[in-house]
């Protein structure tokens, strides 16, 4: 068989985008995507998309150019994770909660050549924008107008004055609808020569370290997409409410996942625990992600009522605390914890469900649904290593290591960084996370904490999650991350940083923790906030509260902050 080789009938290049010519024919009169008033089919959608990006050719984008997007999740933002790669050029979502010297430094470093804004977001927009050197050329601007929507900042005067004028200095070609309008519906769209081809580039949330530019293939989308539906075991026509931003790993690539499967996108275009319980009830919502912060939001709000239907939600970015479970549970939540992170563009790794384990004890249910697994279909390999030795650590629970993975589903790397690539993506062909875990008897691993987030206190490790999963019990708590606070005798102790839903002192709190934990566990300083500081994809900033705890005084507790 030596002599059979690869030909053009069986090499094309995978790519995500396939998806919607098929969802156009097959789903064609389904409905596509909902946004308030507003409703698209299959087949509007893929015209719509078609349009745009003979749009951007137009314009001049060419193969290869980085197209940037600033957008909640509106109609708009759906159709450009297709539309964007299907002129040829790399999807460049932004996160909304940046601030603009951040966005300005991204956009300079991808050399952006177009900026899509929600005009919502285009004071901040303008002003990353207009922070351009002189000399460096700036990104071409296009607003995305909603005029039905009620949040937001508008910018004085109305859109049509704004096309083809100068604000703050920036260039204001003409607006996403134009593109729409002008745009032609039968484009032969600009498909990948070769399936490692980049097609997305996403910059991580910094909430370690510095943000790094992460470029993806179409090929790794593909895969990621197929896998992510198989994993979650998605059926066709889903009803899909978009909780999870957009712009977070694209929507942890369920924005193509939903073409694949013919669902019905609901778009939030922000998160409020009760619209999110509203619209569960008017669309018949089945399917909905987000971080776990997002779980804690649905279970504590005043408004929470049980769900008429059962909705599947898959929860991931860090621990579900096994309380946090528990309560959305009772409302008619189906929670499944997966694992994943920008540099694989979706879940690898999920909590693989056991039918005996439905006989357990609700709390055992929820201490198992709250580890992160095994790898999914998609991914080669996972493995937990021991970082001296470079052996896999003992399957026994208490053993941490980092944990690795392999697989065509990851990063072709960082943009313009190989230092960083190669400390990520070794010689030894694992990518190297940065999270410390454990692997259990049954194979199934369990995070513990970012190797960062490890407080060495007399020589003893402590997992802030562990902390944290105690502090989460405590039904007065609403909201828990612990860090090392730097300490002259033991070199480090637990300063545990908390926002809450009822009455507690610092003596209930660390009463609670010492019933329930080891004393040197026990964090020695809990400082009250009224809201805990977060990244746009709800993780909590770490970093953040790093920086204040290194900066405080040692004391037993502090007010309110």
């Amino acid at each position: 068989m030596d002599q059979l080789k690869p030909t053009s009938a069986n090499s094309c290049p995978l790519t995500p985008l396939t998806f919607l010519e098929r969802a156009a024919t097959v789903y064609n009169d389904c409905t596509s995507i909902v946004y308030n008033e507003t409703t698209f089919t299959w087949t509007q959608t893929n015209r719509r998309c078609l349009k745009v990006a003979s749009s951007l050719v137009r314009l001049g984008i060419c193969r290869g150019d980085v197209v940037s997007v600033l957008a909640f999740n509106v109609p708009a933002m759906y159709e450009l994770q297709f539309a964007v790669p299907m002129s040829g050029a790399v999807l460049n979502n932004l996160n909304t909660r940046l601030d603009a010297r951040t966005i300005s430094v991204m956009l300079r470093h991808c050399e952006s050549k177009m900026l899509f804004v929600d005009t919502h977001l285009s004071v901040i927009a303008l002003d990353a924008v207009s922070r351009f050197p002189p000399g460096i050329r700036r990104p071409v601007v296009l607003l995305i107008s909603d005029h039905s929507d009620k949040f937001g900042e508008n910018l004085t005067g109305s859109i049509d004055s704004l096309q083809n004028s100068t604000v703050n200095g920036v260039d204001i070609f003409t607006t996403y609808e134009d593109l729409v309008e002008k745009g032609d519906p039968d484009f032969d769209w600009v498909r990948p020569i070769s399936e490692h081809d980049a097609i997305t580039l996403n910059y991580t949330s910094g909430t370690t370290s510095s943000p790094k530019g992460v470029v993806h293939s179409h090929r790794a989308i593909f895969i990621i997409t197929f896998d992510s539906l198989i994993d979650w075991s998605i059926p066709k026509n889903p009803v899909y409410l978009w909780t999870l931003p957009m712009f977070h790993s694209n929507g942890w690539s369920f924005t193509w996942g939903m073409a694949a499967v013919g669902g019905t996108n609901i778009c939030l275009q922000k998160f409020e625990a009760d619209d999110v319980f509203a619209a569960v009830n008017r669309h018949n919502v089945t399917h909905m992600c987000g971080a776990p912060v997002v779980l804690n939001m649905i279970a504590n709000s005043p408004n929470a009522k049980p769900l008429k239907n059962s909705v599947h939600f898959l929860t991931g970015g860090a621990p579900p605390p096994a309380a946090v479970v528990l309560r959305t549970e009772s409302l008619g939540f189906i929670v499944s914890h997966g694992y994943g992170m920008t540099e694989v563009a979706g879940v690898v790794v999920s909590c693989a469900w056991k039918e005996k384990w439905n006989k357990m004890p609700v709390k055992d249910r929820a201490r198992l649904k709250a580890r992160q697994g095994v790898r999914t279909l998609g991914l080669t390999d996972v493995n937990v290593l021991d970082t001296k030795s470079g052996l896999s650590v003992k399957r026994d629970g208490l053993t941490q290591g980092e944990i690795v993975l392999k697989g065509a589903c990851l990063m072709l790397g960082y943009l313009k960084d190989p230092r960083g690539t190669a400390q990520c993506m070794r010689e030894d062909g694992w990518l190297y996370t940065g999270d410390v875990g454990v692997i259990h008897p049954d194979g199934y691993i369990e995070i513990k904490d970012r190797s960062k987030d490890i407080i060495i206190t007399g020589g003893e490790n402590v997992s802030s999650v562990e902390v944290e999963s105690v502090l989460y019990s405590n039904p007065v708590v609403h909201e828990a991350a612990v860090v090392a606070h730097p300490d002259k005798f033991w070199g480090e102790t637990p300063c545990a940083f908390v926002s809450l839903i009822g009455k507690a002192s610092l003596n209930d709190i660390i009463m609670f923790c010492r019933e329930r934990l080891p004393h040197y566990m026990v964090p020695k300083i809990v400082v009250f906030m009224e809201e805990l500081p977060k990244t746009a994809t709800g993780k909590i900033m770490k970093s953040k509260l790093r920086d204040i705890a290194n900066n405080m005084s040692k004391r037993t507790g502090m007010s309110k902050m």
